[in-house]
């Protein structure tokens, strides 16, 4: 009768991973695993920030296209929702699903007239916080600062 514990080789016995090593492993991956979903969170902050870009780009685009259609920005208490649905008919050349009017991390573009500085306009996100200011990922974005990068 052979013994189970044997391996082909005549001397050699086959040996398994002690409790210790099993841990081992379990806390390196588990570092690994910690190490790559902080470098993720990272760059899916700055892929937000880079489609918020986007965006106010595509509506700065529309709100130019309403001021030469309608003569004037839209209204100040209306905002954003003149491009949209309730406002706007969809087959306008400004016209903006609902959806295109958020920014990524689900908060509204604000439309502010007169913008500062002597600019007519200014598209405004505000981050991944929704409140003004903040740094990082919640720091604002605006149209007038488009192509300034963080």
């Amino acid at each position: 009768m052979k013994n189970p514990r044997r391996t082909g080789r005549p001397g050699s016995v086959a040996r398994g991973m002690t409790l210790v090593e099993v841990l081992a492993v379990v806390v390196i991956l588990g570092l690994l695993a910690g190490t790559l979903a902080i470098s993720m969170s990272g760059a899916l902050g700055k892929g937000k920030r880079e489609i918020a870009h986007t965006a106010i780009g595509l509506i700065q685009q529309k709100v130019e296209t309403y001021r030469i259609e309608h003569g004037t920005w839209p209204a100040d208490d209306i905002g954003l929702a003149a491009l949209g649905d309730g406002h706007a008919d969809p087959t306008a050349s400004y016209y903006l699903n609902s959806d295109q009017l958020l920014d990524p991390w689900g908060n509204p573009f604000y439309l502010i007239v007169p913008g500062p500085d002597r600019h007519p306009y200014e598209i405004v996100s505000y981050g991944a916080d929704g409140q003004p200011g903040g740094e990082g990922e919640a720091a604002d974005l605006t149209s007038i600062h488009l192509r300034d990068t963080p």
